[in-house]
């Protein structure tokens, strides 16, 4: 949404993409403040996670998910704090006349020159290409138990992630994005569902409809923010939609996350149950058979 009257302390909005909520509202460093804040549950849910999954000793592509979590809320946090382009944030700095004659500024390339004194490149790479890497390792997590040649699933995944990147990086897509990215969720779906037909133990699909609970509530909130906007910057309490749908995604990632570790370790024989951290809290805890001397 527009400015406020207070003043910006990273500057004109670059981005190409603003939500329902009034830019620099309640501080000069953040825009959007409640789109920001709101990612901090889901950096915390990912550290409980991440350490859980240290101390029940599951594989490291479990800890990796976790922290492409706290990395996506990192990035979205940036994201919404300042509302630029992360290469408008770099490009900035050699703006300085003192800056321009460092070496990182000199020696730019010409079409990254002419961009400093320019409008900045139209892409969010600090938010949106997160997004697909973590969904590219969530399709990995998801189909990799059952793929025969090792080796295949993770280089593919790597090197469209890596194209991906590039792709996006100078072609600045926003519909295409979105599209993309429904697709690959799409895709996850399946194999989830088969996850949840295999679990027999209630609390684990207790965790699975949680998933879906949430992902369906975020959504809403996500597309009320977006459809109805203008309705809702005249209300006298914006509910802010799109700060809700950053903490049920949160919600959605460690619930994901849980599930899967929990059929990871059935899987594998682990004896795992389900258990609550401060009594609503749940993660997983697994016996793991002693070995045989």
């Amino acid at each position: 949404m527009a400015d406020s009257m207070v003043a910006s302390f990273w500057g004109p909005v670059t981005s190409t993409t603003e939500l329902c909520e009034e830019n620099y509202a309640h501080s000069s460093y953040i825009a959007e403040f409640y789109n920001t804040i709101s990612n901090i549950p889901c950096v915390l849910l990912a550290l409980i996670g991440l350490v859980n999954a240290f101390r029940q000793g599951f594989e490291k592509r479990f800890s990796v998910l976790h922290i492409s979590n706290m990395i996506l809320a990192i990035g979205s946090m940036i994201f919404h704090a300042t509302l630029q382009h992360v290469i408008s944030v770099f490009l900035g700095l050699c703006k300085d006349s003192l800056l321009w004659s460092a070496t990182y500024c000199r020696y730019l390339p010409a079409n990254l020159q002419h961009q400093v004194h320019g409008e900045g490149l139209s892409l969010q790479q600090s938010d949106e290409t997160p997004m697909v890497w973590e969904i590219l390792l969530y399709m990995y997590v998801l189909y990799s138990p059952d793929w025969h040649y090792r080796s295949t699933m993770p280089t593919f995944l790597f090197l469209y992630g890596a194209a991906f990147a590039v792709v996006h990086f100078f072609a600045r897509f926003q519909l295409v994005f979105k599209l993309h990215y429904i697709g690959l969720c799409l895709l996850c779906i399946p194999r989830m569902y088969k996850y949840y037909i295999q679990a027999k133990d209630v609390a684990a699909k207790r965790l699975a409809k949680l998933w879906v609970l949430t992902l369906t509530l975020g959504t809403l909130c996500w597309l009320v923010d977006r459809i109805c906007c203008k309705k809702l910057s005249h209300w006298y309490v914006n509910p802010q939609g799109h700060a809700w749908w950053h903490v049920l995604m949160g919600l959605n990632s460690y619930y994901a996350n849980t599930f899967l570790m929990f059929c990871r370790a059935q899987q594998r024989g682990w004896e795992p149950r389900i258990t609550h951290l401060l009594g609503f809290l749940p993660y997983v805890k697994v016996q793991k058979p002693e070995k045989r001397e």
